[in-house]
């Protein structure tokens, strides 16, 4: 169940109206990086951890929540940024303050609006906030990634914190209100935290990588393809050993002609791998069956229930 708190996780506060900055901070409430994607995603994620891994899914729960909090903040940033435009809109007259904000004014801000302004912010929300981006695109749970497997919906999870916290980095370069900055310096570190929880939390998972249960084959897993003339560049990625598997790059400097010497790469042999063939078919084995007895065992024999309550 949920329980609402009216009180903010964090005293969003601004300065004044800013219905410019409002309609940019959208995307952070309706957009695909945005913390309402966050809370669909992690609590979407939550449902397959929930019998196998209870700890997983007890954190995906707490950050969802959490997310659903940040969407509150980033809700009634919007709604104090817009104060008083709705009773601007209810006024007809063409020279009402907000009509000349709305179509037009020079320097500065009518740079940023005429990149960013949705019409749609003011025309039918009457400057509340809507599920949508600044462009004004609907959310869609399209932005919602959820694989059921852990191993892989971790990494999105990482990747999803890295793209909220560069945005808000972005979004505090357009404001100069610093009780905003505040609240979007918050909500950046909290996108920090929660990136190294779900690091640690993919620690846990022994093996982890690569992704799934089914192994590369060994054939391919090292193999770097130049595939780009000019000043080569090398580095970790193509030279020395990788960096998960501990295996030894082979660097193909002409792939064309790699590819028609070894017949379409049919004809290519392991070299440098950390497995054989037949050893990467058994380890494919061995974590698929770890990985549905972890799931199997979790869940009873006939009759299940998702709660178990304390008389």
């Amino acid at each position: 169940m949920f329980h609402h708190a009216k009180e903010l996780q964090f005293n969003a506060r601004v300065s004044g109206p800013d219905p410019k900055f409002a309609s940019l901070l959208l995307e952070q409430f309706g957009g695909m990086n945005g913390e309402l994607k966050a809370a669909m995603q992690y609590f979407t994620q939550a449902f397959a951890a929930r019998q196998p891994y209870p700890e997983v899914y007890d954190m995906l729960m707490d950050i969802a929540t959490e997310e659903f909090s940040h969407l509150e903040i980033v809700g009634a940033t919007i709604q104090m940024l817009m104060n008083g435009v709705n009773g601007e809109l209810k006024d007809i007259s063409e020279q009402s303050e907000i009509m000349q904000m709305v179509t037009g004014k020079a320097g500065k801000e009518n740079i940023i609006h005429e990149a960013m302004v949705n019409p749609m912010f003011l025309a039918v929300s009457g400057g509340g906030p809507t599920v949508t981006n600044s462009q004004g695109v609907p959310w869609s749970g399209y932005y919602v990634d959820a694989n059921g497997d852990l191993t892989v919906d971790l990494r999105s999870d990482i990747a999803a914190e890295t793209r909220a916290k560069i945005t808000y980095e972005y979004l505090m370069q357009f404001t100069d209100d610093p009780e905003v900055k505040e609240t979007l310096k918050f909500l950046m570190t909290r996108e920090v935290a929660h990136h190294q929880m779900f690091e640690a939390a993919l620690s846990t998972l022994k093996p982890n990588f690569p992704p799934g249960v089914t192994q590369g084959d060994p054939r391919y897993s090292n193999l770097y393809f130049n595939m780009s003339k000019g000043q080569e560049a090398r580095g970790p990625w193509n030279e020395g050993k990788s960096p998960m598997l501990g295996e030894t790059w082979q660097y193909i400097d002409d792939p064309q002609a790699h590819v028609e010497a070894s017949e379409g790469l049919r004809d290519q042999a392991p070299a440098g791998a950390s497995m054989s063939m037949e050893e990467a078919d058994k380890k494919s084995k061995e974590v698929s069956q770890l990985r549905s007895r972890e799931i199997k065992d979790s869940v009873p024999k006939g009759s299940n229930q998702w709660s178990q309550y304390n008389k």
